[in-house]
């Protein structure tokens, strides 16, 4: 069964593609051919894996604005926190990963992200440990790593929460 996915609409975009700052800062991952492909796949419910990173890239942007932490390398990072390219909910035999998706789809993302993009030390951590506590041992090094893994999760249960709401309000 094929499930549709669908892409934010005008309205939830306006606010991320207004905010310049933010749009010069990820332009260069945002227009990557391989980056369009996370929007072939879904990432919770209907919400592809590039609105999912889209979504946790421009709020924990925001948070680090505000913090007055690394928010450059945040953007940057978070927008590849899923660069994974599979179909998560199929076998793993299927999708040719070693482990549960869960614990080793943070290492396929950064290793993709490497094989297009250099990378900093910081942008590195966030993407390798935006699963803990999941991974357990893959403690974050930074303040910014641990932005991510609350927003990631928060955004998580956004996207459950709307699939939820759409299913019992309409």
């Amino acid at each position: 069964m094929s499930v549709l996915i669908q892409e934010k609409s005008p309205e939830e975009l306006s606010n991320i593609l207004n905010d310049t700052d933010f749009c010069n800062l990820i332009q260069d991952i945002i227009n990557n051919e391989t980056v369009q492909q996370m929007k072939k796949y879904r990432q919770h419910y209907n919400t592809s894996t590039y609105d999912h990173c889209l979504e946790v890239a421009y709020i924990s942007y925001k948070i680090c604005k505000k913090f007055n932490l690394d928010y450059k390398s945040m953007a940057r990072a978070a927008m590849l926190h899923d660069l994974f390219l599979y179909d998560w909910r199929k076998s793993q035999r299927d999708i040719e990963i070693e482990g549960l998706h869960a614990f080793v789809h943070p290492k396929i993302a950064l290793n993709n992200a490497l094989k297009i993009f250099v990378l900093n030390d910081k942008e590195k951590d966030i993407i390798a440990k935006h699963m803990w506590p999941v991974t357990l041992f893959h403690f974050p090094k930074y303040k910014e790593s641990f932005v991510i893994v609350l927003v990631d999760k928060y955004c998580a249960l956004h996207e459950s929460f709307e699939h939820y709401k759409n299913l019992i309000f309409k």
